[in-house]
Order: structure tokens, then C-alpha cells, then sequence
């Protein structure tokens, strides 16, 4: 029997985990409480070493994980503080480049093989970027394993010096159901009035307001949709530093788009839109893409990174910063409703065919137990 069971060998202890988690964007930090309710729910000990405010956020202590504050910095302090929560760990887990970083400082010396997730690709520009590629090497070439969300991901740690690089099994944590499910015609009607958007289009885009996402692209084609009859409303969720940038464009070129803030009713929203937008400059398992394939709603997202692997066929997908071919592909989605049903009825046979949060955890258990030996008694 592995060591990895729900009910450990008589003799051998409960394997025990670390999950390393910076600041955590949605998706990994989504991804962290699936996987350690999967992992706990076998048997195995899991402690989140992760800021206080993610716990906050994610309740990591609520699946039955042990919380340790580690803050989202590689100082002296923070390093020793995630040391010495990794001491006596069968193997640790980090999530990102920067947790994973701190992970590689905090292991040093010791043989506690170290598992990596990439979920995202880092970006900076300049000398940081310089530095991002310094850090990736550090630690692709100290992780035992490196697991990617997307082939491109893959791909990228196995040429940075990768010595076992592999394509990670990663479901939609909890999916989400809008709550009046019921009556969905009600809830789209109701949100639809809310937003300012009876009678007349809805678009939806989700996701932080950083340079990355192509907002400043999707402004541009919303300047095409006000020649429409029905001018769609664009209403992007989400908070950032582009916010400031973004409102006053919004302003000065009176463009019908509609900053609303970060939002927890994605599902909701999605219900109430006829289509969902993804403008981004580079994405892995966008959880948008999965939210609005699950849901029916036609996707229209960038050909970038890891999205024509995830959506398949089911989406309708655009260079990245090309407003004319974004704005084209609205317009003409918007005025075909057999091709956005299509479209609807695509994404969920597309979804199917994802990994489900169990597959995810049993690939991560095959994992860990490739990489751990049964334990002596404790």
C-alpha cells in the first residue's frame, strides 16, 4: 500500500506537506485550497505556509490544513519563517515563482524534495525581467519536479534547465453555481437592469486591471460598438493600478464600458452576459475562460498561451492586440445567434473533457509519491 493512502501502513506516519503560497492570485490560491482538501481528505498533513490575509480569503484551516503566516517576501525574516515551518516536511509544494523561490532559500542544505507549480508566467520589463529569468533558473534546476499549467509553461521550464518538467492536471476548484439558478431568466433580467444594460448587449470581462490584460485594446474596439443600433455595454470586473487610466478614457471618449470593481458574483454575471471577453497578452488555464465555457456563454479570448489548448474549437479567438479583428468578431458574433449557441453548447462539451479536482489530487499524490520513501515509525 502506498504511503500516500488515506490510512497509512501500520508503522509508517501520515506523509506531511508543505504548500508554499505568495501572494496568490485567484487561480493558485483556488487551486492551493482544492488541493489541500483533497490531500487532507486522504490522509495526508497538509500546512499552508501563505500570507494571513490569503487564510483570510481562501480558508485554507477550514479543509482541514494547518495555517502558518509566512509574509509574501524573500527578507531573512520571512525565509526563516518558512524554514522552519517546512522542518520535518516529507516534501514541500510552491506555488508561482516567487513563492517558489522563497522555498528554494528556505530548503537549503536540506534533502526535502520540492515540487513546483508554475500557474502563470512572471512579466516585468527591464532589469526585473532579467532578474525573473535568474529566479526561474534557480529554481527549475533546484526542483525535483516542475509542474505546468499549460504546454507553453512546460516548455519554458524545460529549456530554463528543467530536470523533470510535466503538463499539470488542474480542475476548476468549486465550480461555481449562480444562486437562483432556479430562474435564470429572472436572475439575467435582474442583473442585466443593475448594470444598465437592458435592451441593449452585455459584454463581460473579468480580471485584475493590470497592462497584461489588453484592456487598452478592448477600449479601443469599444469605440467600434458605438455605431451599433444597440450600443453593447462593456462591463469589466476587477481592481488595479490601471484603474485611474482606464476610468479617464472611459470619460474622455465616452466609450460604453463600465469599471465595477472586483467582483464575488462571477457566475451571476455570467448568466446575465451574451458574451464573455479575454483580451489578455498571455494566459495559462484563465479561470474566466473555464467559468464561461462551463456556463454557455460564447468566449471570445486572445490566442495566447495556454488558452487554444484549453478551449479548443469552443471559442472564437483573436490575435492579442489587434482591436479591428476583436472588435470584427463582437460585432459579428452579436448579430448570429446560431453561432453563439453553437458556440455555448461547445464550451460545455469542451469542459468535459477538463480534469476534474479529484483527477487533479491523485496526480499530485503520483507525484508525491515518486518523490518520498515510506517513513520509520514515528
Amino acid at each position: 500500500m502506498s504511503p500516500l493512502s488515506s490510512n497509512a501502513p501500520h508503522g509508517q506516519s501520515p506523509l506531511r506537506t508543505v504548500q508554499v503560497l505568495g501572494g496568490g492570485n485567484a487561480g493558485s490560491s483556488t487551486h492551493v485550497r482544492s488541493l489541500a482538501e483533497g490531500l487532507v481528505a486522504r490522509g495526508v498533513r497538509v500546512t499552508v505556509c501563505a500570507p494571513v490575509e490569503a487564510d483570510r480569503a481562501y480558508d485554507f484551516t477550514g479543509v482541514g490544513a494547518e495555517h502558518v503566516h509566512v509574509p509574501r517576501s524573500s527578507d531573512p525574516v520571512s525565509v526563516a519563517a518558512l524554514r522552519a515551518a517546512c522542518a520535518g516536511a516529507d516534501l514541500v509544494h510552491a506555488h508561482g515563482l516567487h513563492a517558489s523561490f522563497r522555498a528554494v532559500l528556505a530548503l537549503s542544505g536540506r534533502r526535502t524534495p520540492l515540487v513546483v507549480t508554475w500557474h502563470d508566467r512572471a512579466r516585468a520589463e527591464g532589469p526585473r525581467a532579467q532578474l525573473l529569468r535568474l529566479l526561474e533558473r534557480r529554481v527549475v534546476r533546484t526542483a525535483a519536479v516542475v509542474l505546468g499549467t499549460s504546454s507553453d509553461l512546460v516548455d519554458r521550464a524545460r529549456r530554463t534547465g528543467a530536470r523533470d518538467a510535466r503538463l499539470a492536471a488542474v480542475g476548476l476548484p468549486g465550480q461555481r453555481t449562480p444562486v437562483d439558478q432556479d430562474d435564470p431568466d429572472r436572475l439575467r433580467a435582474k442583473i442585466r437592469a443593475e448594470l444598465g444594460a437592458t435592451g441593449r448587449p452585455l459584454l463581460i470581462a473579468v480580471g485584475s486591471l493590470d497592462r497584461h490584460r489588453g484592456y487598452d485594446v478592448l477600449l479601443d474596439a469599444a469605440r467600434v460598438w458605438r455605431d451599433l443600433d444597440a450600443v453593447p455595454l462593456v462591463v469589466i470586473a476587477g481592481e488595479g493600478p490601471l484603474r485611474p487610466q482606464l476610468a479617464r478614457r472611459i470619460e474622455d471618449e465616452e466609450l460604453p464600458v463600465r469599471l465595477i470593481g472586483r467582483r464575488e458574483d462571477v457566475p451571476e454575471l455570467l448568466v446575465a452576459a451574451d458574451l464573455a471577453l479575454l483580451t489578455s497578452s498571455w494566459e495559462s488555464r484563465s479561470v474566466l475562460a473555464q467559468e464561461a465555457l462551463h456556463a454557455r456563454v460564447p468566449l471570445v479570448a486572445t490566442r495566447v498561451g495556454g488558452i487554444p489548448d484549453l478551449v479548443g474549437d469552443a471559442a472564437a479567438l483573436v490575435p492579442y492586440g489587434d482591436p479591428e479583428a476583436l472588435a470584427d468578431t463582437v460585432v459579428r458574433l452579436l448579430g448570429d445567434p446560431e453561432r453563439r449557441r453553437e458556440l455555448g453548447e461547445a464550451g460545455v462539451r469542451q469542459a468535459a473533457g477538463w480534469p476534474s479536482e479529484d483527477e487533479t489530487v491523485a496526480q499530485v499524490l503520483s507525484v508525491y509519491d515518486e518523490l518520498t520513501q515510506p517513513r520509520p515509525l514515528a
